[in-house]
């Protein structure tokens, strides 16, 4: 059972010391700050070394924007991790998933519909999470349009996602103001 309230709240501006304003400041967006880095900044340490992975996984990676937030939505609901699922919807929404797709994600790899690569893409999540290894005719499906870079950017966005789950499922952060979970 998910906890019902945070384990660890986050941290309220009033309470931020000057290393905190300085690490959150390029968090700020419009006026807020979202709840996982109002959580994670009690951490400051953990969370300016994790900042610069996590940004090549979502602003630099090789995967087109589209196939990286398929991964994303696949492993936050594998994981159960809703404050993922509501972020990531709204991310995939800009990166061209329609509503019906990310439905579909859910769904899984087997949902009428994908692509095969497609179908290949989510199947690879689905690996990880189950067994941490993609198999050999999943790899060998990603490799008909995956470089090397793209092959490891995929399988490092799906172990950061995964752990990032486990910390907001751990941790009790609350849906930020707006923004919708697993219900439409």
């Amino acid at each position: 059972m998910r906890p019902t309230e945070p384990r660890i709240a986050p941290l309220d501006e009033a309470e931020w010391s000057e290393e905190q304003r300085e690490i959150l400041a390029p968090m700020n967006r419009d006026g807020r700050v979202y709840n996982i880095f109002k959580t994670l900044i009690r951490h400051p340490k953990l969370l300016k070394r994790w900042l610069p992975f996590a940004n090549h996984i979502l602003n630099k990676s090789t995967l087109a924007p589209r196939e990286r937030e398929m991964a994303i939505l696949r492993i936050g609901w594998l994981c159960r991790a809703e404050y993922e699922w509501g972020q990531h919807v709204l991310i995939g929404k800009r990166a061209g998933l329609s509503d019906a797709e990310i439905a579909r994600i859910a769904e899984g790899p087997e949902a009428p519909g994908w692509t095969p690569f497609e179908a290949a893409l989510l199947r690879a999540v689905d690996e990880l999470h189950e067994d941490a290894c993609i198999t050999d005719a999943t790899w060998a499906a990603l490799k008909t349009r995956y470089d090397t870079a793209q092959l490891m950017d995929l399988v490092f966005t799906i172990g950061n996602y995964t752990v990032v789950s486990m910390a907001l499922n751990t941790l009790g952060v609350r849906l930020d103001a707006g923004i919708k979970g697993f219900t439409p």
